[in-house]
């Protein structure tokens, strides 16, 4: 890893109708459009698709990483996330998410060890780290026979 501290840069392009084009220097371009609930198609990623996404992209990078140096044998890890927006004192935010994480395991691995480095993870995530949104994790580990 590189020291801190790191500076991204994308750049966002729209016309008065349509999709925003996000672009970043060695990368496709991303197409965003509204969600359903504020007039958009819903069948592409939005800005509120995008950042739940990256709750549970930086998650399972985080775990990761933590299992890597911890040295913990897995064998599959699924992340899924719920976010909820709403408007609080006249702000429009997510209040509050949810984190619902499958962990897969060969036989012998230390299941306590493993869930340990499940909430570790939740810990370490930058994305989670930098939201005021409330967020919950619920971890189970499954023993692969």
């Amino acid at each position: 890893m590189q020291a801190f501290p790191h500076i991204y840069r994308v750049a966002g392009n729209a016309a008065r109708e349509g999709a925003v084009t996000l672009t970043s220097a060695g990368l496709d371009a991303l197409q965003s459009w509204p969600p359903a609930e504020f007039g958009g198609p819903g069948n592409a990623w939005s800005p509120e698709t995008l950042l739940v996404g990256a709750i549970a992209d930086c998650y399972l990078l985080s775990f990761r990483a933590i299992a890597r140096v911890g040295g913990l044998a897995w064998t599959r890890i699924g992340c899924n996330v719920e976010a909820k927006l709403d408007r609080v004192d006249g702000v429009t935010r997510f209040t509050h998410y949810s984190m619902r994480v499958d962990l897969h395991v060969p036989p012998g691995t230390d299941e306590e060890a493993a869930l340990k480095a499940l909430l570790k993870a939740k810990k370490t995530c930058l994305i989670s780290n930098s939201l005021s949104a409330e967020g919950e994790i619920n971890a189970v580990v499954h023993r692969e026979d």
